[in-house]
């Protein structure tokens, strides 16, 4: 009997052994390690990057969702392809039908080491959230690598005029055509129309303004985000600004709204 038992421990023992090697020697992603990383959608080696898309080796193109490249595009694209170039990567999202470029659109994980590739370009200060990620806990990510980055002023974060003040239109239509975060307090919140407003200034005609289209006013009530309670809220909004001569930006999720004074 004592044979036995000292034949079973010396057995155990070698399975321990085993898988602590087995361990040891897997590859560090886990699909689950992300917010991000719900249904897989792709697997490939990067070839190439052009701005925020990897173009795969075997042609396939991959935009980066919920991000958008820092001021200095260029910045953004030789971060990204210092992390990618020639990497293993994985794409992971809700929907694998291309763009009108040919380009799928999801969250990218390293396979060597399970980094998301999204959250590492905002820490460095080197993207923005997008804000129109409508997955909470994936949303939530981005934003905390976005804010690290912002509190320790890296990347883009070292200008101090990478927010633009809102009463300044002028500041704002300077970056008419490309996205943007705009910081400022509501004076007004209201329907006219098809369209609820956020006005930052007094002269509808000059002053910058926020719109939100009816058919996605919806997504902010579900969301618990009463635009009309805005009024008097020091905010910070994130979009294109759209290239007209009253700067204005077309919400499309409540990601794209943060509520800056806390009541």
């Amino acid at each position: 009997m004592r044979r036995r038992r000292e034949s079973l421990s010396s057995s155990a023992i070698h399975l321990i052994s085993a898988l602590v090697c087995t361990l040891a020697n897997a590859p560090t992603y886990a699909a689950g390690a992300s917010a991000c990383t719900n249904n897989l959608l792709g697997k490939g080696v990067v070839a190439q990057v052009d701005g925020m898309t990897l173009r795969m080796t075997d042609g396939r193109e991959v935009r980066l969702s919920g991000i958008e490249p820092a001021p200095e595009p260029a910045s953004s694209t030789d971060r990204a392809r210092d992390l990618t170039a020639g990497q293993t990567v994985t794409w992971h999202g809700d929907d694998d039908t291309p763009d009108r470029y040919g380009r799928q659109h999801g969250f990218v994980i390293l396979e060597h080491n399970g980094a998301l590739v999204q959250a590492a370009l905002l820490r460095a200060g080197v993207a923005v959230a997008s804000g129109t990620v409508l997955n909470t806990p994936c949303s939530s990510e981005l934003t905390a690598a976005e804010a690290a980055a912002r509190e320790a002023r890296q990347g883009l974060w070292a200008d101090p005029h990478a927010v633009r003040n809102a009463r300044n239109s002028d500041e704002v239509r300077a970056a008419s055509g490309r996205f943007a975060l705009v910081e400022g307090t509501v004076l007004s919140a209201r329907q006219a129309g098809a369209t609820f407003y956020l006005n930052f200034g007094r002269r509808w005609t000059r002053d910058f303004a926020v719109t939100v289209p009816r058919h996605v006013k919806g997504l902010f009530d579900q969301s618990g985000v009463d635009l009309k309670a805005l009024a008097g809220r020091r905010v910070r909004i994130r979009g294109w600004i759209e290239p007209r001569p009253v700067p204005r930006i077309e919400l499309r999720t409540p990601g794209q709204v943060e509520i800056l004074d806390h009541r």
